[in-house]
């Protein structure tokens, strides 16, 4: 599954690129969400959601790569995220936030950087419906993958497989034509691609299609 980051689109034509990009097969929509703190960087809030839901019927997915992720639930909610992901780095120990997410009718993801042991998820697995493994230090787009992404990949795969076969495995960080078969044969199933998608020479639809054809199924 592709899920493009908006953080890579023209945000002067960023309703139209969503819809093209809906248009050429993709999955679902990620938006990236930074708060100065957490991650060098600040990026875009509810607001932009809010503008997105009539623009398209995908799933929004919000990445809160923020401080006091809870804090910002309900905007984001009442705004029509479809699903809310946190980082494991700002709650050790999220389950009160999975249940929080769950409350509003939402799905949850646990998040967690490249400098954090994969097995620290483990114990959240079955509560949560996407775990997503970054393939770089969060905060800036354009980033190259880290090749040590692949087997920690790999390893969450294994977790996955042994305590809830349905969540889904998604990473974000550097992909691209070149590194999606690798995260893609390591066991991830959903591919968090922005300077590839909105940024690609040969269009959004070409880019589109040849990641696709680049993933394999999960085995």
């Amino acid at each position: 599954m592709i899920a493009p980051s908006i953080l890579a689109a023209d945000f002067s034509r960023l309703g139209d690129l969503v819809k093209e990009a809906e248009a050429a097969g993709i999955d679902r929509v990620h938006v990236d969400v930074m708060d100065g703190h957490f991650v060098p960087n600040l990026s875009m809030g509810a607001v932009v959601v809010q503008g997105l839901r009539p623009v398209t019927k995908l799933p929004l997915e919000v990445h809160l790569m923020v401080e006091g992720p809870e804090r910002f639930f309900d905007g984001f909610v009442k705004a029509g995220a479809d699903s809310l992901i946190v980082h494991l780095e700002v709650h050790p120990d999220p389950r009160e936030v999975i249940a929080r997410v769950r409350g509003l009718g939402k799905k949850v993801g646990l998040a967690f950087n490249p400098d954090m042991p994969v097995a620290r998820i483990e114990p959240f697995l079955k509560d949560i419906d996407l775990a997503l493994c970054m393939t770089v230090f969060p905060g800036f787009g354009g980033q190259a993958y880290i090749p040590e992404s692949t087997q920690r990949i790999a390893e969450l795969r294994a977790l996955v497989r042994k305590h809830n076969p349905a969540c889904e495995i998604e990473v974000d960080g550097g992909i691209d034509a070149a590194t999606i078969p690798l995260a893609s044969r390591a066991g991830a199933n959903v591919f968090v691609a922005g300077t590839a998608v909105f940024g690609a020479k040969e269009g959004i639809a070409a880019a589109v299609k040849n990641l696709q054809r680049l993933t394999v199924p999960v085995a």
